[in-house]
This record gives structure tokens, C-alpha cells and sequence, in this order.
């Protein structure tokens, strides 16, 4: 009888273009790829995006591989196990009522086949084929080294009950040590809500600062920042962090209608057009998926991007006070914000051609990031110049990307990944402030 330690793992498509390094990382288990996988990621491999460069990735790796060997016969890896190409595309027949023939389909049957010879596991992140395998009889996973698996998602935020004069100390000298919090797992740049043991209703509000020892009282940017007052403490935290150009990496997270993307906005024209400790504030999008080809609208480069930017032109629009009344002709009077771009102040652009740029000394604001994979993230994070800033937005619920779910995608990995970095931060934004109505509909549907 086999056992797990005897298991062979079959990997889908979608595993290979995710990430190209999966055909390593199963250790002492052998790995098959099925020849219709081959032939599925060989018809990516001339697109220019990130599935591409994967897809060519993959052939770059198997062609390395081979050197070793032979592919049909297996070529060790060194993990223990053995990777080998099944060229064999026939396999047993699939019930009548599965539909014509498809790559899906075949890759069924291999995994059928194979099945009948030892204990197989189809590796997918698509969800249909895994019910398809169970249908089968077949073992089918999801690719679990893609996914965060934690016990619960960091919130950069947390309640804690301490000793009265814990918090008047916090009120009378600006710190307190971390020592006094009687915290063994608080994280860096972790937002803490003091309460009073003796008096919960007073409480204050520090943020720690591991590389001295102390947590720091947060303050309450009473001024507001271009007009944008914190209207909760999850805000406040943000803007703490936004503020503080000695964090190189911020994260925020949240439903929408929570304030991620106008936060970071306001926060990033306060320190680029009024204390200009920054160059410029760079705003971009994914336009999904990331580097997809945005030739198919009309115009030039700035009329094609304008459909995917609109909602970052609408938080400038909220900002600057755009001239809603038209002037008496046909035309729509120019916003406010357009001097801001004319100067090159604000840069708004996708993140196509982000890959072999350095970007020093700016405020970078990387919106809708679930809708990036943990190798994307990556790519940004990685283009970040000398004193440049990045803030990550986004909200996990709403992912376009096919290939990652709320607990695999850039943006949630990006924030287990840097919880303990001196130099990054981490809110996640609860309470939605854009309407009564956007809250509701956030909560209830």
C-alpha cells in the first residue's frame, strides 16, 4: 500500500505559469508534467507579461533540466525526488457527459493513468478541476506553497489591557518601554490600544518602535493632511505610518470605502508638493492582468490609461476640488489637479513597463496590489530606489486575478512577509467612511 512519502505530484498549468519555481519545491515526491501542459504553456510563452515571462521560465528551467537527462525516463532533482515528462496523451475515457475533448480533459486522463500506477496527486489552482478529480476519484490539491497559512491575518492593530500607570506614563513622557507591556510577540511598527486595567476608559494609543525599545504615542495630525481628516483610529495609524519617511514599505488593506487609496494620496502631495522630502509621487494600477496589452482603446497613451485611473483621479478630484460647472461651451473645464501633472509632481501610470526600472528618491503608490501575485510584488518592491517610499493598497475580497485567491495574492503576502521588518508598517482599515450606504453594502452584500 502506498503512502504520502510514495506520492507523485501531477502540476496543472496554472501552477507553472503562477510560479515557475513549484517544479522544485516538493522535495523528496517525484514530479510529472503532463505533455499537454507543456504545449498550454508553450502558447503563453511569446506574450509580453508576466504569464509570458513565466511560461518562458518554465521552458528555460526544463530545458536545463534535460542536460541532467532524459525528461521521459525522469531527471533527479535536489529535493531526493525525480521530475519527468509524461508524453503519453491517451488515458482512460472520461464519462460521456464531460464535454468534447479539451486540454483540461487530457490532463484528466494522464492523471487517471497515472493513477492506476501509484498514489497521484493532481496539483491545480483551479477550482473546477480539483471538484473534477474528486469527481474521479482522484486526489487533486491546491498549490499550498503559494498561500500564507497563518492563524490569524495580521492587523497591524491590536487591544491590550495594562497597569494604570503604564498608560500615564505613555501621556507624561511620550514612550513607554516595551518591557512594561508584558508582550512577548508584538510585531514591529505594531499600533497597540493601551487600556487601564483599573480604568478602561482611559487608554492610549502607541505605535512600537522595536530598534529602541520603546512604544511611541501616536499623535493626532489635528491639521489634517490637504484637507483629509482621520475619522478612525485605523486611519489615524495609517496616516502615522503614511507621515513617517523613515519606513520605506507600508501596507494597507480593508474593504472599500475604508480611505486605503485617499490616505495614501493626501499623505503622498503633503510630503512631494509641500515638504518635498520626496521627488515626485508616482501612482499606479495593475491593468489586469498585470502588463496586459492597453493598445485595444483608442487615443494616446493618456486616453488609454484614463478608464483604468479614473479612480485615482477621482481621489485627486476630492482632494483639489475639481471646477464641476462648465464654462458656457461644450467642453469640460480642466481639473485642478492637471497643473500637478503638467509639473510632474504627480505621475499616474500602469504597471506594465514597471520590470528593469529604479525608482529613487519617490513616493510610490501601488493600488489595487491583491490583484498581484507574491513574484509581482516582488518585481515592484525591488524597482525601489535610494529614499523611495512604497505603499501598497488594496482590499483581499476583491481579486480579478484568476490565479490568487485572499490568502495567496501579493498584497497578503507582502504583509506576513514584512510584519517584523524595522521598516515597514501595516494597517488594515475596518470602518468604511465614503457613505452610509457604501459601509452597508460593504458589510451586507
Amino acid at each position: 500500500m502506498n503512502t504520502p512519502a510514495d506520492r507523485t505530484y501531477v502540476l496543472d498549468t496554472n501552477v507553472l505559469l503562477y510560479d515557475p519555481k513549484a517544479l522544485f519545491v516538493f522535495d523528496e515526491h517525484d514530479v510529472v508534467i503532463p505533455m499537454t501542459v507543456i504545449e498550454e504553456v508553450d502558447r503563453f510563452k511569446k506574450d509580453l507579461n508576466e504569464t509570458g515571462r513565466n511560461a518562458r521560465t518554465i521552458s528555460r528551467y526544463l530545458d536545463k533540466l534535460r542536460e541532467r537527462g532524459s525528461l521521459k525516463n525522469g531527471v533527479p532533482l535536489h529535493g531526493g525526488g525525480k521530475l519527468r515528462v509524461d508524453y503519453d496523451t491517451h488515458g482512460a475515457d472520461l464519462p460521456i457527459t464531460w464535454g468534447p475533448e479539451s486540454n483540461d480533459n487530457r490532463i484528466l486522463r494522464s492523471v487517471l493513468r497515472l493513477a492506476a500506477e501509484s498514489n497521484v496527486a493532481l496539483v491545480t489552482r483551479d477550482t473546477n478541476m480539483r471538484l473534477k478529480c474528486d469527481a474521479l476519484g482522484v486526489l487533486a490539491e491546491d498549490y499550498q506553497n503559494a498561500r500564507i497559512n497563518v492563524d490569524e491575518q495580521y492587523l497591524g492593530v491590536r487591544d491590550v489591557t495594562v497597569p494604570g500607570p503604564v498608560v500615564d506614563a505613555v501621556y507624561a513622557d511620550g514612550s513607554v518601554p516595551i518591557e512594561k507591556l508584558d508582550l512577548k510577540d508584538v510585531h514591529a511598527q505594531e499600533f497597540l490600544v493601551l487600556a487601564a486595567a483599573d480604568a478602561p476608559s482611559k487608554t492610549a494609543m502607541v505605535r512600537v518602535d522595536k530598534r529602541k525599545g520603546v512604544a511611541r504615542k501616536v499623535g493626532r495630525h489635528r491639521e489634517g493632511v490637504w484637507g483629509i481628516f482621520a475619522r478612525n483610529k485605523e486611519q489615524l495609524f495609517a496616516l502615522d505610518l503614511l507621515l513617517d519617511d523613515s519606513l520605506s514599505l507600508v501596507t494597507l488593506n480593508g474593504v472599500a470605502g475604508t480611505g486605503k487609496t485617499l490616505l495614501a494620496i493626501a499623505a503622498g502631495l503633503k510630503q512631494v508638493a509641500d515638504e518635498r522630502t520626496y521627488r515626485k509621487l508616482l501612482v499606479s494600477r495593475p491593468i489586469f492582468p498585470l502588463g496586459r496589452d492597453i493598445g485595444f482603446l483608442p487615443g494616446d497613451i493618456g486616453e488609454k490609461l484614463n478608464p483604468w485611473m479614473k479612480p485615482i483621479f477621482d481621489n485627486l478630484e476630492l482632494l483639489l476640488n475639481t471646477r464641476s460647472e462648465q464654462s458656457g461651451t461644450n467642453h469640460k473645464p480642466e481639473p485642478e489637479y492637471a497643473y500637478l501633472l503638467d509639473q510632474k509632481i504627480i505621475e499616474v501610470e500602469p504597471l506594465t513597463y514597471i520590470r528593469g526600472r529604479s525608482i529613487p528618491r519617490q513616493f510610490l503608490i501601488v493600488d489595487e496590489a491583491q490583484n498581484l501575485t507574491p513574484h509581482e510584488i516582488k518585481t515592484v518592491l525591488t524597482r525601489a530606489g535610494e529614499g523611495t517610499k512604497v505603499v501598497m493598497t488594496g482590499d483581499p475580497g476583491q481579486i480579478d486575478n484568476p490565479y490568487v485567491d485572499a490568502m495567496s495574492n501579493g498584497l497578503t503576502y507582502c504583509i506576513e512577509r514584512f510584519k517584523d521588518a524595522d521598516i515597514a508598517g501595516h494597517v488594515t482599515l475596518r470602518k468604511g467612511e465614503r457613505s452610509e450606504l457604501a459601509e452597508l453594502a460593504a458589510n451586507l452584500l
